[in-house]
């Protein structure tokens, strides 16, 4: 049987390495795109692609019971390259780049540069520190890929039909960044759906959630499929907020 297992190991690890190639595309792409809107949304789907890997290693590794501290490791990796790296090239490269701080005497202080990186050492931060430990029923801190999602959706949803003020989006990118190091709890959504739905009423819920993507992305353009996704994942960050200030609370008045 163990033979088995490590014969089937290359399965979610080729999962792994998509998506750390995903992540790498979507940097090529985004750091040659020269503010083009259309390479900036590719690159940002990328990132949407390297996330469904990264959700099917981890299936293929729990169906095959392959799962191994090799493969744990390599999933960190390719993480911090699609969820750490990866949109905080793109941020830059869609936003932050035209950010330069004037010192004086003809020299720029990079701003920009500098706002960006917040975002891949807050991931290897929350990347490493998930481990060394972690909760089997909930993340401490946003997780990466969460995270990354958010800012790659910024090129797709965010532009002339959809029109948000920079300032937004950055104040958004750097508070996603540091609830990933934060201590904020936040449920994971594969076992609490699964506790709580049979397969075929969580198939239904997806195939609606879907089809509505679909449905408003063929209506009323690309761009309003995605900002309602981007909603989607927002408000899953919020509850995890909302949970920390009620959970205070609480304490504060035992």
């Amino acid at each position: 049987m163990t033979r088995i297992k490590e014969k089937l190991g290359w399965v979610p690890n080729l999962f792994t390495l998509s998506n750390l190639t995903l992540g790498f595309f979507s940097i090529l792409i985004s750091t040659t795109s020269g503010g083009n809107r259309e390479l900036l949304t590719l690159s940002g789907a990328f990132i949407l692609l390297a996330m469904l890997c990264d959700g099917l290693d981890g299936f293929a590794a729990r169906l095959l019971d392959a799962r191994s501290a090799l493969g744990a490791q390599l999933d960190s990796l390719a993480d911090l390259t699609a969820f750490g790296i990866a949109p905080g090239a793109l941020m830059y490269s869609n936003i932050l780049s035209t950010y330069n701080y004037d010192v004086g005497g003809g020299l720029f202080l990079p701003t920009g540069m500098l706002i960006s990186a917040i975002f891949p050492a807050c991931a290897a931060f929350r990347l490493a520190r998930f481990n060394v430990v972690h909760d089997e029923d909930s993340f401490a801190g946003l997780p990466s890929p969460v995270a990354g999602v958010i800012v790659a959706l910024m090129p797709l949803a965010f532009g002339e039909l959809i029109p948000v003020p920079e300032v937004v989006l950055i104040v958004i990118f750097v508070i996603t960044g540091f609830l990933m190091v934060s201590t904020v709890r936040y449920a994971k959504p594969q076992v609490t759906v699964l506790r709580r739905f049979s397969p075929v009423r969580l198939g239904i819920v997806i195939a609606f959630l879907a089809a509505s993507l679909v449905f408003v992305g063929l209506r009323y353009g690309t761009d309003f499929s995605a900002a309602g996704l981007f909603t989607i994942i927002v408000l899953y960050v919020a509850v995890g907020i909302i949970s920390l200030v009620i959970h205070a609370i609480q304490e504060y008045r035992v």
